[in-house]
């Protein structure tokens, strides 16, 4: 149990990994916004059968939706996700998956300092470099 964040996070990297290779393909003769609706469509589909499988109900939405900041933060991590989802789909119409995805990357780096300036997070040297090297490595792939 102590590593399941490490389980998780190499399953979402896989994952990921495949939408730029999916979605470049579905999007060669289509309008790039409208398959971000019909792909978050079937994102919300996908959970909500997710969810009733793991029998789950309706009942457990409602502490979510009655509390107005918790609400508040998952809808605008909804926006930030949509909007995200928009440029993404738009990036790969127009360009290569090799440039694109590294460049989307770079919100690891992003997230990582957005944590240590709001949350107080601790960077240690190494994590320090990781960081930098995250930043240099997304930009020398995308235009090496």
């Amino acid at each position: 149990m102590k590593h399941l964040w490490l389980i998780f996070s190499l399953l979402s990297a896989l994952t990921a990994s495949l939408v730029p290779i999916f979605g470049k393909i579905g999007l060669q003769t289509v309008d790039a916004n409208t398959a971000t609706a019909v792909r978050a469509v079937i994102m919300a589909a996908f959970l909500v059968l997710l969810i009733l499988l793991r029998g789950g109900t309706a009942g457990q939405v409602m502490p979510i939706i009655a509390d107005y900041k918790i609400m508040l933060y998952i809808t605008l991590s909804g926006v930030a996700g949509a909007l995200s989802w928009l440029f993404y789909f738009l990036a790969l119409k127009y360009g290569k998956v090799s440039q694109v995805a590294p460049i989307d990357k770079l919100s690891v780096a992003l997230a990582t300092i957005i944590a240590v300036l709001f949350f107080g997070e601790k960077l240690s040297p190494v994590s320090g470099t990781g960081i930098a090297l995250i930043l240099a490595g997304a930009v020398l792939v995308a235009w090496g």
